[in-house]
Order: structure tokens, then C-alpha cells, then sequence
């Protein structure tokens, strides 16, 4: 029998729908914005908001086919050995993922299979297989990867664009706070998703519990990360030339991944696009791209992480004393002071009290033709890309 941390739930199915809503709704928000933009002649600003949607879309479509075209190589995903998956041969891959549409395919596929393991009535005296849940859990594992793809690469930045649009000119609109919001909310569901997946395709790590634990770790990533989005909006208000100073910090982790020598993808083309997105998520969390202890790394991260946040404001100050007279820079500040200590102390909360230790339970074997071995390849093919990516 499956444990219950091992079973593809109802719950878990229906957050998948959840998941699916709120990137529908920060993808048309953005898009939205951008043409409203476009309208009143801000094109400057259309043609950016425009830039981040498309090249979050576009790198997720990249590793979305990668691994398809990966998994008809596996004859334990693709036992059938046709050459299809999901019904469609290669170049109808390459059809669907230019298109952009292959993160929905995921998505569909997950959601049919998963509704028929969890809600369909059983077909015999085991509900649902391991072997299906397993399946579904390396499905939902490749999502949540390129959910937070898509999250650095498009909902994060484009909340540090539409925050400099709004205190450094002044331009607020519904839709405007509208995008901001879904992109907050999206921000949230993916980083904690991702945890939880991460997590649970890790046998020698226990599950991410639920209640306490989740709570703090989204309080610690939320803040921040927020917090450090608000003080690069303020270094964009003092001065453009910050995008250098933030090209310096991005090319920083670029380099770390290289030299850490990372061996998440294939091919070596999409590793050094890999290595490029690793880059981009340093510069707003700490992330351990090579699944090694990395306490030292993580507390000089974080200190540097505080220094920047602290000077922010303080550099906005004494170059441009004006802004003392501007109505959102005192609440801003405030905001960026105490979501820096408030989430450094969730930070430490969670990692000394709430953070899962010790190894994981395993699910009981159950009879079939498929021996314990291959059952674990199969396992290992599922969930090989989550144990090599970045581990929070």
C-alpha cells in the first residue's frame, strides 16, 4: 500500500488546477499591460513588459520539448517504443512547443491522468497503482520546474519593471497593480510548489510537511524576495546605469555555476542556457545548484543580500534628498527595513526548527511483474532532473 505523502491526492490535483489559474492569469495580465502601454503611446514600456513574458514563455518551451524529446529515448517512460509521447512524434513536438503551447500540454496530460487515478471509480482490488502515482509525481516535478523558470525570467522581473514604472514616473493604473499582484500571487505558488516537488522526488529526504513549516519557508522566500526586488526598483529610480551594476550581479552567478561545474541538462548548449537562468535566480534568492551543503555560501549570500537592501535607500537618499519629499518613500523603505529582519528571521526559524530532517519513508512494495530495481530506475528517470536542479 502507498503511503499517504506517496499517493497523487485529490488535494494535489486539484492545486495543480490552482497552479495552472494563477499562470494563466499573470501571463494575460502582463499581456494586457503591455498593449495597454502600446495604446497611450508608451512604447518603451509595451515593448519591455512585452520582452519578459515572451522570454519566460520561450525558455520554458526550450526545456519543456528537451525533456520530451529526452523521455522517447527512456524505454522505461516510452516502453511502447513508437517514438510518440503524448500522442505526438517528434516534430509534432517541435510544432506544439514553437507554438508555445507545450507548458499546457503538460498541464493537460497531468491533470487527464491524474483525474482518472483520483477520482475515477477503481478497476479492481488496488485503487491505483505506484507505478501511476509515481508517473504522476514525475509529471507534476517537470512543471513545477518550469513554473519557477517562468517565474524568474518573467513574473520577478516584471515586477521590479512595473515597480520602477510606478514610483520612478509616477504611472499607476488598475491593470498596472492588477499584473503586479498576479505576479506576486505566481511568485508564491511556484517557489513553494517547487519545494514541496522537490522534496517529495528526493527518497532520502522526508516531505515537506504542511501547516507550520510551508508557512514559514513562503514567509522567508516571499519577503525576501520582495524586499529585494523594492530596493533594486530604487536603484533603477536613482539611476538606469544600476541595470550595469545588476548585469555584474547576474554575470556573478553565470560564473558560480560554471565553476560549481553543474550537469543538469544533455546536451551542453542547454546547460550553459541553464547556467544563464541560474544566474538570474541568484540575483534575487539563494538557491544550491549543486544539492551540497552550503551554509557558509548561504549566510555570506544573505549578508550582501542585507547590505544591498540597506543601501538602497540609503544611496537614494543622500544622491537625490528629494525623494524624501516623494509619498511612497518612506513606506517603501520601512517596507524594505523590516521585510529584510522579518524575513532573515524566518530564515533562521525555519532551517533551525521547521526544515524536514532525516531520511524519508519509503512506500511499501506492492506485487506486480516490475522488480524493486526497476521500479527504481523508473523512479530515477522521473525525478533525475529534480535532483540535479537547484535545491532551495
Amino acid at each position: 500500500m502507498l503511503q499517504t505523502d506517496s499517493e497523487f491526492t485529490k488535494t494535489r490535483w486539484i492545486c495543480t488546477v490552482i497552479g495552472l489559474g494563477f499562470y494563466l492569469v499573470d501571463i494575460v495580465t502582463d499581456v494586457g499591460l503591455a498593449v495597454k502601454y502600446f495604446l497611450v503611446g508608451d512604447l518603451v514600456w509595451s515593448g519591455l513588459t512585452l520582452v519578459f513574458v515572451v522570454v519566460g514563455s520561450a525558455v520554458t518551451q526550450v526545456f519543456s520539448y528537451s525533456w520530451y524529446r529526452d523521455d522517447m529515448r527512456k524505454p522505461l517512460v516510452n516502453s511502447g517504443r513508437d517514438g510518440l509521447i503524448s500522442g505526438m512524434n517528434r516534430r509534432g513536438l517541435i510544432g506544439l512547443h514553437v507554438t508555445q503551447t507545450g507548458i499546457f500540454t503538460r498541464y493537460y496530460d497531468l491533470l487527464k491522468v491524474g483525474y482518472r487515478a483520483v477520482f475515477s471509480e477503481p478497476l479492481g482490488p488496488v485503487e491505483c497503482p505506484r507505478d501511476v502515482h509515481l508517473a504522476l509525481f514525475g509529471r507534476a516535478t517537470d512543471l513545477s520546474m518550469l513554473k519557477l523558470f517562468e517565474t524568474f525570467l518573467e513574473s520577478v522581473p516584471q515586477l521590479v519593471l512595473q515597480l520602477y514604472i510606478m514610483l520612478g514616473h509616477g504611472h499607476r493604473s488598475i491593470l498596472q497593480c492588477i499584473c503586479m499582484v498576479g505576479s506576486f500571487i505566481n511568485i508564491a505558488w511556484a517557489i513553494v510548489d517547487y519545494r514541496r516537488c522537490l522534496r517529495r522526488s528526493l527518497p532520502q529526504v522526508r516531505e515537506m510537511p504542511s501547516g507550520l513549516p510551508t508557512f514559514v519557508y513562503l514567509l522567508y522566500k516571499l519577503l525576501t524576495i520582495t524586499t529585494h526586488i523594492l530596493s533594486l526598483s530604487l536603484f533603477l529610480v536613482l539611476s538606469l546605469y544600476s541595470t550595469l551594476g545588476m548585469a555584474v550581479v547576474w554575470l556573478a552567478g553565470t560564473v558560480w555555476a560554471h565553476w560549481v561545474r553543474t550537469d543538469f541538462c544533455t546536451s551542453r548548449g542547454l546547460e550553459r542556457l541553464y547556467r544563464i537562468i541560474v544566474g538570474v535566480v541568484l540575483m534575487f534568492t539563494f538557491f544550491n545548484v549543486k544539492g551540497q551543503d552550503t551554509s557558509w555560501p548561504m549566510a555570506v549570500y544573505y549578508v550582501l543580500f542585507a547590505l544591498v537592501n540597506l543601501a538602497g535607500p540609503l544611496l537614494l537618499v543622500l544622491v537625490r534628498p528629494e525623494v524624501n519629499d516623494a509619498e511612497y518613500f518612506w513606506p517603501v523603505t520601512l517596507l524594505i527595513f523590516g521585510g529584510t529582519v522579518l524575513g532573515l528571521a524566518c530564515l533562521l526559524l525555519y532551517y533551525t526548527i521547521c526544515h524536514p530532517r532525516g531520511k524519508s519513508l519509503q512506500a511499501d512494495e506492492v506485487d506486480g511483474h516490475m522488480g524493486g530495481q526497476e521500479r527504481e530506475t523508473e523512479t530515477s528517470d522521473n525525478t533525475v532532473r529534480m535532483r540535479n536542479f537547484l535545491q532551495l
